[in-house]
């Protein structure tokens, strides 16, 4: 990845390939970042993700499930092909 950084007294792009971020802006070296061309220190990285981000369940989840039970049951409307499926997926049989 290269610098996309356009150096206008040059007429050209800046280039670099080391330490080369992307940011909203495109493609950075730590000269060019958003904070370094306003004179600022660079934001320090966080502690990241908690450890169980990824097995705590969500409520979207459980939110699935009953609209699955509301579509098989007739109370949602849906397509048919919906219906068949949610019928599946809870154990209903169809008449």
């Amino acid at each position: 990845m290269k610098c996309g950084h356009w150096i206008g007294a040059e007429h050209r792009h800046c280039g670099a390939t080391d330490n080369v971020r992307p940011y909203l802006t495109g493609p950075c070296c730590p000269a060019h970042t958003p904070n370094a061309l306003k004179g600022l220190p660079e934001v320090q990285p966080g502690p990241g993700m908690p450890a169980g981000a990824w097995t705590t369940p969500s409520p979207i989840n459980e939110s699935r499930i009953a609209d699955a039970r509301a579509v098989a049951s007739g109370k949602r409307r849906s397509n048919p092909e919906a219906y068949r499926a949610a019928q599946a997926a809870t154990n209903h049989t169809t008449t």
